[in-house]
């Protein structure tokens, strides 16, 4: 199986399917962004409606997911179990804000990353999560 590269095609089929979720499981709009490896921005969609201010939260759960390798729900436990200061990451764009999730390719390496923001923090956990659940699929079916 050829490496799996967060292209445009799979990063928008994953941008709508997120925000179709957001409206059809919980009836709200939700900004959603998707991220590389490393962080950056690959693309954004924000439903009709959606809280300005979670623009940028769901960019930043995304970055955080990738720069700290897990989820932003992960990222909060470990903040409050270690009661450490997010501050001490010295990395203004961090947050611990749960609606972060990894993408990984079939063999377990980060591609990426996906954030979701605009409902509760554990809905927008969920739909995060389900954005992993829809790699998986697309990885074995191809779409």
């Amino acid at each position: 199986m050829k490496d799996l590269q967060l292209d445009l095609k799979l990063t928008q089929g994953l941008l709508d399917q997120a925000i179709s979720q957001a409206l059809e499981k919980f009836g709200k709009p939700a900004c959603v962004a998707v991220c590389d490896a490393h962080g950056f921005l690959l693309g954004f969609s924000r439903a009709d409606a959606a809280p300005v201010r979670s623009i940028a939260l769901a960019q930043q759960k995304a970055y955080t997911a990738t720069r700290m390798g897990v989820s932003t729900a992960a990222f909060l436990a470990r903040l409050r179990s270690e009661d450490i200061s997010i501050g001490y990451f010295c990395d203004p764009l961090l947050t611990a804000l749960p609606g972060g999730a990894l993408l990984l390719d079939a063999t377990g390496r980060v591609i990426g990353a996906i954030g979701v923001s605009g409902l509760t923090p554990a809905q927008d956990q969920e739909i995060a999560d389900a954005g992993t659940e829809t790699l998986s699929l697309y990885q074995q079916t191809g779409r």
